[in-house]
């Protein structure tokens, strides 16, 4: 039996194109690529995911590996996939950041805890909108909604030597912005209703001066916000669901621009 270079090639790039691709998307996605997941279990999931999606694929361009070519198209996969994480990733830091939001505003900015999916200090109203979202995103599925969509992006941007176009970054850029407006709008209600509690105790000062607001106020202000976090988690299901819809709606957006 007589082996070329050019079938080594062909087997080679079947599995190697699509699994830069999957390994960077599996880096950034959230759960999966958590802080908590080491590195050799994420690499492990995105060469079994390779592997599964490796006879449905569409065919893949036979180059020679060590050549530059081959250099350029790993950094175009990379890309592809780092990007597609990134705006699922954004699903979970819309609440997130809306948590921080509300919690500067109803006096617990100072009370945080690390957060084990990102390694960094959030404040602990955002790492329980994390864990809510989380298991809400496990129960409908959407965890395996954004695998069939990176399945989907090898037939809409096959494997080559180009990636995205100046337009498509400049639509993620202002996708970025869009997660601070979403934040925004989901800790608007709560900032309003707190707001008009402290406006409360601003009248009660005005009317009785020997009220001490700092000792009745902080409680009563940290209880409402608690009470307001409490009635928004029942919205938690149609919101992710209504973001997962959107996220969804861009990345194939940004995949079928040319």
């Amino acid at each position: 039996m007589v082996i070329t270079d050019a079938q080594v090639a062909s087997w080679v790039s079947d599995f190697f194109w699509p699994f830069f691709r999957i390994g960077a998307f599996f880096m950034i996605v959230p759960i999966f690529g958590a802080q908590v997941v080491p590195a050799r279990i994420r690499l492990g999931l995105a060469f079994a995911m390779t592997v599964a999606l490796y006879p449905v694929l569409p065919p893949m361009p036979v180059i020679e590996v060590t050549g530059l070519q081959s250099l350029v198209i790993i950094a175009m996969q990379l890309l592809i996939g780092l990007t597609l994480g990134f705006v699922v990733l954004t699903i979970l830091q819309v609440f997130v950041l809306a948590g921080q939001t509300i919690s500067m505003q109803m006096g617990l900015g100072f009370a945080s805890m690390v957060d084990p999916a990102n390694g960094v200090s959030v404040a602990v109203l955002s790492q329980w909108y994390q864990v809510l979202v989380t298991l809400v995103f496990l129960s409908i599925n959407g965890h395996l909604i954004v695998l069939e969509v990176l399945a989907e992006s090898f037939f809409l941007m096959p494997v080559s030597d180009s990636a995205f176009s100046q337009s498509v970054f400049m639509s993620v850029a202002q996708f970025g912005a869009w997660l601070f407006e979403a934040s925004l709008m989901l800790a608007l209600p709560a900032i309003a209703a707190l707001l008009l509690v402290n406006l409360t105790f601003g009248v009660m000062t005005r009317a009785a001066p020997q009220l001490n607001v700092f000792a009745l106020g902080f409680p009563v202000t940290m209880l409402a916000g608690l009470v307001i976090v409490w009635a928004s988690y029942w919205v938690a299901l149609p919101m992710v669901q209504q973001l997962l819809d959107v996220h969804l709606d861009f990345m194939f957006q940004i995949l079928q621009q040319p």
